[in-house]
C-alpha cells in the first residue's frame, strides 16, 4: 500500500506511534495531529473517531453496492440481457457529476467498476 504523506512531509505508517492526540513519532518533532496546542489536538483526535467511523460505513456501503450492481448484471445476463446498460451507468455519472463536481464523476466511475468491472 502506498504511504500517505502528511502536511509536513513524513509518510503516515512511517513506525510513528500515536493515538491521535498529539503524541509524537518516534523522532519527537512533529505531532501526529499536526499541532503542538493541547486543545486543538484533542479537537482533532475527536473528529478523527469520527471520521474513522464514516470511512468504516463507506466501505460497507462500497462492499454492499459492488454487491448489488453484480448481482444485477448476473440476473441480466442470465436472462439473455447485455452485460451493461450505458444509459444507467450515464444517469449514475450524471447524478454524481451534479452532486459532487468532477470529483464526483471520478468517484461513480471508480462505484461502477467496482460492480462490473473493467470494460
Amino acid at each position: 500500500m502506498t504511504d500517505v504523506m502528511e502536511q509536513n512531509g513524513g509518510a503516515n505508517g512511517s513506525g510513528a506511534i500515536s493515538n491521535g492526540a498529539g503524541t509524537t513519532g518516534p523522532t519527537g518533532s512533529v505531532p501526529a495531529t499536526g499541532t503542538t496546542e493541547p486543545d486543538a489536538a484533542n479537537r482533532i483526535a475527536e473528529i478523527r473517531v469520527r471520521i474513522d467511523e464514516i470511512d468504516s460505513s463507506l466501505i460497507e456501503l462500497w462492499q454492499e453496492r459492488a454487491a448489488l450492481s453484480r448481482e444485477v448484471g448476473a440476473t441480466r445476463m442470465a436472462s439473455g440481457g447485455t452485460r451493461l446498460v450505458l444509459s444507467r451507468e450515464q444517469e449514475i455519472l450524471e447524478r454524481f457529476r451534479a452532486a459532487l463536481g468532477a470529483d464526483g464523476t471520478q468517484l461513480a466511475l471508480l462505484l461502477l467498476r467496482a460492480g462490473r468491472g473493467p470494460l
